[in-house]
């Protein structure tokens, strides 16, 4: 039966306007894409980003980008992509809970991070550095959804999941923005911010005890009185009081304890201390940024072969090199660092037994 398909779409949008919350983002009521799209007969609107953003580019190569340790030999420690699936997965328990669109929820959870560079932090920050107008990572993965993907065509996402991505954000600045512009405009939104922040200070502090940078001793012990002893009961804890206090605030808006608030301030500034600037991995970033510094200057005095004609048309030289950076993984960095920089195995004409 070709090109028979009865619409689905349109019964998930029923179930969204009956058994969600009247505060939640309703796929049905979206603000609708840059450029006009026909919809899908099966997948809503979010459902249908979603699904864009895991058969992306960006998004597999997430796998390969430093979270908090470079090229951890161990097969534990985060990437970029695990840390983007434990947000995911907070972000949808506390979605679910309080009847809001877990759809939405996923699909800015998948992309919030898609424009983070090789080498994390150290390597936002020489792009920051290097790019006249700077380099935010919220910014550049709102590039790639727009502007990167597809060949220069973008995703087209819709208008509620762009407005998660780029207010997704929060720096070492307030966790609760007071700033209505700074806020995302929905609470699917809301819940992805407060999400990344659970996750990264708990699965940063889970690995930093697996790498042997701190003992379980160090940590504070009003951060273990408050979360618990594990990693497993530190998000409970912090996803339970999130969704006691927006229900006692009637949904108008993602909440949090002011006890709940103040730890994780204080579990991010002990991991800004202790951890993000330990000497191990600060040495290691130091070596990243001379990659990354060092590519960047290769890339824009020979651009042949690397950053399209058509790219450098429509961008400066330092833009192009810009996007063809932060979308390297850590290890093709490398490979690129090895091929332009260190000299090459030579073996041609050679016939030595046993070479």
């Amino acid at each position: 039966m070709a090109g028979f398909c009865p619409s689905l779409r349109e019964r998930f949008q029923e179930n969204e306007a009956l058994n969600l919350s009247p505060r939640a983002a309703q796929s049905s009521r979206s603000r609708g894409r840059m450029a006009p799209e026909e919809e899908c007969p099966i997948r809503t609107p979010f459902q249908r980003d979603r699904d864009r953003i895991v058969h992306s580019k960006a998004f597999r190569r997430l796998k390969r980008k430093t979270q908090v340790f470079f090229a951890p030999l161990g097969d534990h420690f985060r990437t970029r992509m695990t840390h983007t699936l434990e947000v995911s997965q907070i972000g949808r328990t506390i979605a679910r809970a309080l009847r809001l669109n877990e759809d939405l929820v996923e699909a800015i959870s998948l992309a919030h991070d898609l424009g983070h560079t090789p080498f994390g932090h150290a390597g936002e920050s020489v792009l920051n550095r290097l790019l006249p107008e700077g380099f935010r990572h919220y910014i550049q993965s709102l590039r790639v959804v727009d502007h990167l993907e597809r060949d220069g065509q973008g995703l087209n996402l819709t208008w509620e999941v762009r407005d998660g991505i780029i207010k997704h954000s929060k720096g070492m600045s307030e966790i609760l923005s007071p700033r209505p512009e700074k806020s995302p405009a929905t609470l699917e939104g809301e819940i992805v911010r407060l999400s990344d922040i659970i996750a990264y200070v708990n699965h940063d502090l889970d690995d930093a005890l697996r790498a042997g940078l701190i003992a379980d001793r160090d940590v504070p012990g009003p951060i273990i009185d408050a979360l618990g002893q594990t990693h497993s009961q530190r998000i409970n804890t912090l996803v339970c009081d999130v969704i006691h206090e927006t229900e006692q605030v009637e949904l108008e808006r993602i909440s949090i304890s002011p006890a709940a608030l103040e730890v994780i301030t204080r579990l991010r500034t002990f991991l800004n201390e202790r951890v993000y600037r330990h000497a191990i991995p600060q040495t290691e970033f130091v070596k990243a940024e001379k990659i990354l510094m060092d590519l960047f200057g290769y890339l824009t005095r020979h651009p042949e072969g690397y950053l399209s004609e058509r790219v450098r048309r429509e961008e400066s030289m330092e833009r192009a090199a810009t996007d063809f950076l932060a979308g390297m993984t850590d290890n093709y960095a490398l490979h690129l660092y090895r091929t332009f920089f260190l000299p090459q195995e030579w073996t041609a004409g050679l016939n030595i037994p046993g070479i």
